[in-house]
């Protein structure tokens, strides 16, 4: 029969205290522990992050366009498009958008790393209404409320959110399963990873090489070619 692990702990922290260990010091102590006792650590299987159809996304869409929030259709469309974080998103200014690039500069990204993404040349005129309305209103950030307050994260969410809903999806609809769903989608057009890589903002350390050799320039032709056959 085993000890009560009450016990086990009270003559551990007895032996420890005087070594006034810190986390770090704990933490490879008991790696250590269970390498000498051979105990293999139990990971938890990871499910694939849900991902919406096309057919999903377009009757998404549908009830997006029926309620006639331009606001609401931009902002979207550009986390559609660009596959941006949600806390990426609301830091954008008006002035990172370049339209005749048709790129936007995220600055202090994930990491605090800065980087550019694309978006579609067909919406560069929807997108460069929207913004020389909101830019007329005295507008900095490209998603600000009436009261000139850039819209929080938590604010989006709750807007994709509700339109799943009127939507009948199965499931609620993220920022970041938008994001899935701009990668997984590339990727079925046959794109490489290498080429979404540059403006995903993801890093892996297996392709450092690879991707340090690729530019936007590459990245942007391949996103321009394929993006014309998008569902929305």
């Amino acid at each position: 029969m085993r000890t009560p692990a009450k016990e086990i702990v009270k003559k551990i922290s007895k032996i420890l205290r005087d070594e006034r260990p810190d986390y770090t010091y704990m933490r490879d102590l008991f790696r250590k522990v269970r390498e000498d006792l051979e105990i293999e650590t139990s990971r938890k299987a990871k499910s694939l992050p849900y991902v919406p159809t096309e057919e999903e996304l377009k009757k998404y869409y549908e009830v997006v366009w029926k309620a006639r929030d331009v606001k609401h259709m931009i902002l979207i469309k550009v986390l559609i498009y660009t596959g941006v974080r949600v806390q990426e998103l609301v830091n954008i200014k008006i002035e990172n958008v370049d339209f005749d690039a048709c790129q936007i500069r995220i600055n202090k990204g994930k990491g605090s790393k800065d980087r550019i993404v694309p978006f579609p040349h067909n919406f560069r005129e929807t997108l460069m209404l929207y913004v020389k309305t909101e830019a007329q209103q005295g507008k900095v950030y490209l998603f600000e409320s009436i009261r000139k307050k850039a819209f929080t994260t938590r604010g989006i969410r709750k807007i994709l959110s509700n339109y799943a809903v009127e939507a009948g999806m199965k499931q609620s609809l993220s920022p970041h399963k938008l994001r899935h769903f701009l990668f997984t989608w590339l990727k079925k057009q046959g794109i490489d990873d290498a080429l979404i890589q540059p403006y995903s903002g993801h890093e892996s350390r297996q392709s450092l090489e690879i991707y340090s050799k690729l530019s936007l320039t590459d990245a942007q032709k391949v996103y321009n070619d394929v993006v014309e056959k998008f569902p929305i």
